[in-house]
C-alpha cells in the first residue's frame, strides 16, 4: 500500500512469520462459513487498523475536540513532532478525557439461520462483557505498575503507559495523568450486517466467531455518533462481542481486525472486540488496551516517525500472546497488550521509564518491527 491509501494496515503472525506457524494457523483456524466466499482464503491473521490515516498533514483540531499537546524529538538529523492527547507533561496536570462506551450487539444472518453477538453476554464470572469492559485496568485505578524496578503509579492503565512513557520528565513532574472519566455506557446498539457484509468462522479458536466488513461497520458506527448525540470533547468506545472486523471483501480472506481508531476532522473514536476464549487475539480488553494507547499517542491520526506512522501498540502485537501481559484486577485476570515507547520511534532512550523502548521493557531497537 502506498501512503495514499484509505487504509493503513500492520499485519503480523504471532509466530513472528515462520512458514511453519503460518502453516498451521492455516489449517486450524480457517475460516468455515461463509456466503458463497472463495474457500482459497490464507487463513485469519492478527491485525489491527488506522481508517483514514493522515501521517504528516497538519490537521486542524476543532476547539470542541478532546484537548491535545504538542512535541518533538530529533532523529539523524530530522525534525519529528507529534500530537498528542491531554496535557504537556511538562505542566505536571491532570487530564480527564471522559469515555462512552457504546455497546453494539451483532446479528448476523446465515443461510442456516440468524446468530447474535450480545455484549450483555454474561461471563463465567458473572459479569457481562460490558460490565467487565468498565472493571478492567483501562478504567480501574486500583493497578500499580511497577516497570523495571520504578513505581509509575497506581493507575489507569493508559495513564501509567504515558507517564513510563515520559517518565524523564514525569518522574519531576509527578502531578502529571492522562485519566479515562467514567466511562458512561450507552444502551446496546444493534446492527446487523447483509450478507455480502456478514459471516460466521472459527477464527483463533472462537468457533464460529462474527465476520464483519469493517467498510460496512465504520459508517454505521459513525452515524451512532450522530445519532447518539456524542459530544466532540469525549473518546467514544465502540464494544463488540466475539466479533473481528475484516478488511473487506471477500470476508474470510481478509479477517481478523481486533479494534481501529480514526479520526474524522471533528472527533476521534475507536471500536475494539472482546474475545472470551482464553489465548486467542483480542482476548478480553487487550484489543481495548492497543487502541487507547495508539488513541492517546496519536488521536488525529497524524503523527509521522522513522518508522512511518506513530503507533505504539502495532510494533508487539506479534509477540507471544498477542504482545498481551496478564494482570488481575476484580478477581479477574485481563490481558493488556504491552506499548512501545517514543525512544522506539527514535526519542532520546532518557524520555522514557529507564530507558525502556516499550513499556514492558522489551529490548528492541529503533523501528526494529516497524510501525
Amino acid at each position: 500500500m502506498t501512503k495514499g491509501d484509505f487504509f493503513v494496515m500492520r499485519t503480523t503472525f504471532a509466530t513472528q512469520g515462520k512458514i511453519v506457524g503460518a502453516a498451521l494457523m492455516f489449517f486450524c483456524c480457517l475460516a468455515i462459513v461463509a456466503f458463497a466466499q472463495d474457500s482459497t482464503s490464507s487463513g485469519p491473521k492478527p491485525m489491527y487498523k488506522v481508517l483514514n490515516p493522515k501521517v504528516g498533514m497538519e490537521v486542524i483540531e476543532p476547539p470542541a475536540s478532546v484537548p491535545t499537546w504538542t512535541g518533538s524529538f530529533t532523529y539523524n538529523n530530522t525534525k519529528y513532532t507529534y500530537r498528542m492527547v491531554g496535557f504537556n507533561p511538562t505542566q505536571g496536570a491532570t487530564s480527564t478525557v471522559e469515555a462512552y462506551i457504546i455497546p453494539i450487539k451483532m446479528v448476523i444472518t446465515t443461510k442456516t439461520g440468524t446468530r447474535s453477538y450480545n455484549p450483555g453476554h454474561i461471563l463465567p464470572d458473572g459479569n457481562s462483557v460490558i460490565k467487565g469492559t468498565v472493571k478492567s485496568p483501562i478504567f480501574d485505578s486500583t493497578t500499580t505498575y511497577i516497570q523495571g524496578g520504578t513505581n509509575v503509579g497506581t493507575t489507569q492503565y493508559t495513564d501509567a503507559f504515558q507517564r513510563a512513557n515520559f517518565w524523564g520528565i514525569v518522574h519531576t513532574q509527578t502531578g502529571y495523568h492522562l485519566k479515562l472519566g467514567g466511562p458512561k455506557v450507552l444502551p446496546i446498539q444493534t446492527m446487523s450486517p447483509p450478507k455480502a457484509d456478514g459471516a460466521l468462522g472459527n477464527a483463533f479458536g472462537v468457533n464460529p466467531a462474527g465476520l464483519v466488513n469493517i467498510n460496512w461497520f465504520d459508517p454505521q458506527a459513525h452515524a451512532l455518533i450522530t445519532t447518539l448525540a456524542i459530544p466532540a470533547n469525549v473518546i467514544p468506545i465502540f464494544l463488540t462481542y466475539n466479533v473481528y472486523l475484516t478488511n473487506g471483501s471477500p470476508i474470510l480472506n481478509n479477517c481478523c481486525i481486533g479494534g481501529y481508531h480514526t479520526y474524522d476532522g471533528v472527533q476521534a473514536y475507536m471500536q475494539f472486540s472482546y474475545v472470551d476464549v482464553p489465548g486467542a487475539f483480542s482476548q478480553d480488553v487487550s484489543a481495548l488496551s492497543h487502541e487507547a494507547g495508539e488513541w492517546a499517542d496519536d488521536p488525529l491520526t497524524n503523527n509521522n516517525s522513522p518508522c512511518g506512522i506513530l503507533e505504539v501498540g502495532d510494533p508487539l502485537e506479534g509477540n507471544p500472546n498477542y504482545g498481551a501481559f496478564p494482570y488481575t484486577v476484580n478477581g479477574f485476570t485481563y490481558n493488556l497488550q504491552d506499548l512501545v515507547t517514543l525512544p522506539y520511534f527514535g526519542a532520546p532512550p532518557s524520555t522514557s521509564v529507564n530507558n525502556f523502548f516499550t513499556f514492558q521493557g522489551e529490548v528492541l531497537s529503533v523501528c526494529q518491527n516497524g510501525s
